[in-house]
């Protein structure tokens, strides 16, 4: 099992990352609020991982802290979640809201969320509110070279890349483009999907 791998960031396109160790590339697919902490490429990462093994592909998750890959791993033993959903879940909400949420039996805030309808919702408040493992203080664990996403050259590319990865998250073309709509162009392709996902679940 990998746990954790600490080396270079060579690539950075949301949901995908790539990690350099010692000459090996090593994939990974991460949540927004995990590669919004990232710092830009060339820079070193420390970064939690979870391991899922098919019989047709072995893929990498990454995660910024511990506590993010606890949830994630909590949310994928839910029946109907997915580890895609579950990337989703985290993409739109940090630990703490989805804490609050589930505590607050607040399905309206979840059901914000790509992917999640109100039986959704209401399964993962329902089966969520015990699993809870010990969690720790936001932004325990974090090891990471920086804080703060690289600014990509201002334009229609970064839009295109943030448009894309909220359509990988599960939104359609259309509410993904609407999401984005107004947003400062000159931002990096991470802070426009962070201010996406936000202004969504803000309803």
């Amino acid at each position: 099992m990998i746990g954790r791998l600490r080396g270079t960031l060579i690539d950075k396109q949301p949901p995908w990352l790539v990690v350099d160790v010692a000459g090996v590339g090593y994939e990974l697919e991460a949540s927004m609020n995990t590669l919004v902490a990232l710092p830009g490429t060339g820079e070193t990462v420390s970064i939690y991982t979870h391991l899922s093994v098919r019989d047709d592909a072995h893929l990498l998750y990454g995660f910024a802290r511990e506590q993010e890959r606890a949830l994630f791993r909590a949310l994928i033993r839910v029946n109907g979640i997915g580890a895609k959903l579950a990337l989703a879940i985290l993409s739109g909400m940090d630990e703490e809201a989805f804490i609050r949420c589930v505590m607050d039996d607040d399905a309206k805030s979840l059901t914000r969320l790509p992917g999640v309808g109100k039986k959704t919702a209401e399964r993962l408040i329902i089966e969520m509110r015990d699993r809870f493992p010990h969690w720790e203080p936001p932004g325990a664990g974090v090891d990471l070279a920086g804080t703060k996403g690289v600014l990509l050259p201002p334009g229609h590319a970064a839009l295109a890349d943030a448009e894309a990865a909220l359509v990988s998250l599960g939104y359609k073309p259309t509410e993904a483009a609407r999401m984005l709509v107004g947003l400062e162009e000159e931002a990096s392709t991470e802070a426009m999907i962070k201010a996406a996902l936000s202004r969504r679940l803000a309803g």
